[in-house]
């Protein structure tokens, strides 16, 4: 028979990871505020992924969980869902007439170098 204090040890983190997987999505969809920078950042490929680690989450417990932990993940999986959809629809796409922004350039202006310059510092993988 199980240890209860582990059991419910072991439901508490498995709820945490849960959150903690739901905010890194809303984070990335832009909807919580980084407090590093004070800003909102949207990257909708790593809410994607995030979203998709969820649902590999609720694949591979199915069957394993109580009600409330089935309850949460389905929660949280159709909450992260129709905000991934709700931003992705939302997020401002370049016009025809727009050039598409120039991620390398991008990338030496935040290092703070110019005219294509190498940067003093290994690049950034984000």
């Amino acid at each position: 028979m199980p240890d209860t204090s582990s059991s419910e040890m072991h439901k508490a983190m498995f709820m945490q990871l849960v959150v903690m997987l739901s905010s890194s999505a809303m984070h990335h969809l832009g909807k919580i505020i980084n407090p590093a920078t004070g800003k909102t950042e949207l990257n909708l490929e790593a809410a994607q992924a995030t979203i998709d680690m969820v649902e590999m989450i609720e694949v591979k417990t199915r069957g394993n969980l109580d009600k409330d932990e089935e309850r949460l993940l389905k929660n949280t999986l159709t909450s992260l869902r129709m905000n991934y959809v709700e931003t992705a629809s939302a997020a401002p796409t370049p016009g025809k007439d727009e050039k598409p922004a120039d991620p390398v350039a991008e990338e030496h202006q935040a290092k703070g170098t110019q005219d294509g310059a190498e940067p003093k510092f290994h690049k950034t993988y984000t």
